[in-house]
């Protein structure tokens, strides 16, 4: 009887098939918009799991083995009629219809997915977006996302990722109140004597520990304070309060710091992290809809 293929099978088998028609893997690479080594990648996992080498690999030149030639007149075909089925799964008139899974962090919905919602809707009315919090998004195969959102640091070799934002800032941040009682820090470790707005970002929902660097010397401190959530507006909104010192993404924190209403503090100290990036499983085409949400977020990130 035979199996189902899984989701991460079927994209090295789309590997595979691109490297044995276009006889590279730099242009098959190319072609499908991917890394040379994420496509190797995939062949390499596709013959381990197979028992079998399905291509021939020379620093000239790449052919398939009679296993591989024999794999590709099988698979060329069900590519081709999956990828005309994908095409043709529009709504009447043409336009991309379908829900779309995408998973993200509540600051990546905040500053790219909530911008592009009314354009959206209005461009691609048959589309429905279903939109996921989740701080630190893990396989969004085997979870059933189209699409996630994640930083630059946390992808993985297997997945396409587009960049939607350069690298981002860290910022801490007290209201002109909370300093009028509190001789402002100098080094990290002055937040030993202060109260801190504590996040909780880690695995498990554990508190973020401060993570700070200056001069190559890093620096992680365990704070504390009369506040720990996981909701950044609640965070932001008691930093403006007093109730504490805030650590986030300074972009959030821009206009109160701006205007007066927070006073940055250890800025010598903030280091800068990879942004976020768009990622979907390699070696997939891409339905309508899904296309219609991934163009939409690299069009609202160049105008950004």
């Amino acid at each position: 009887m035979p199996r189902n293929i899984r989701a991460g099978e079927f994209a090295e088998l789309r590997a595979f098939a691109s490297v044995a028609e276009a006889r590279s893997f730099r242009r098959a690479a190319s072609e499908l918009g991917l890394d040379p080594s994420t496509l190797s990648h995939a062949v390499r996992a596709l013959e381990d799991r197979l028992g079998t080498r399905l291509l021939h690999r020379t620093t000239r030149s790449v052919a398939p083995t009679e296993a591989g030639a024999r794999l590709l007149g099988r698979l060329s075909p069900a590519l081709s009629s999956l990828e005309s089925a994908l095409e043709n799964a529009l709504a009447p008139g043409g336009m991309p219809s379908g829900t779309v899974r995408l998973v993200a962090p509540r600051l990546a919905i905040r500053t790219l997915i909530a911008p592009i919602i009314d354009s959206l809707a209005r461009n691609y009315p048959h589309v429905t977006l279903d939109v996921t919090t989740d701080e630190q998004p893990g396989d969004i195969v085997r979870a059933g996302f189209d699409l996630a959102i994640k930083l630059g640091e946390t992808i993985e070799r297997d997945m396409v990722s587009v960049p939607l934002m350069p690298r981002f800032t860290t910022a801490v941040v007290g209201s002109p109140g909370y300093f009028e009682d509190h001789l402002p820090p100098i080094t990290p470790h002055d937040l030993a004597r202060h109260r801190c707005i504590g996040c909780h970002s880690g695995p498990g929902g554990s508190l973020y520990r401060w993570e700070f660097e200056k001069d190559g010397v890093a620096v992680v401190m365990d704070v504390t304070g009369s506040l720990s959530t996981d909701d950044p507006d609640l965070m932001l909104s008691a930093a403006l309060a007093g109730t504490g010192l805030w650590h986030g993404v300074e972009e959030l924190a821009r206009q109160a710091i701006a205007d007066g209403r927070l006073i940055r503090v250890l800025a010598d100290w903030s280091p800068s992290y990879p942004g976020f990036h768009l990622c979907y499983a390699s070696g997939v085409a891409l339905a309508p809809a899904t296309r219609a949400v991934v163009d939409a977020l690299k069009a609202n990130a160049r105008n950004a």
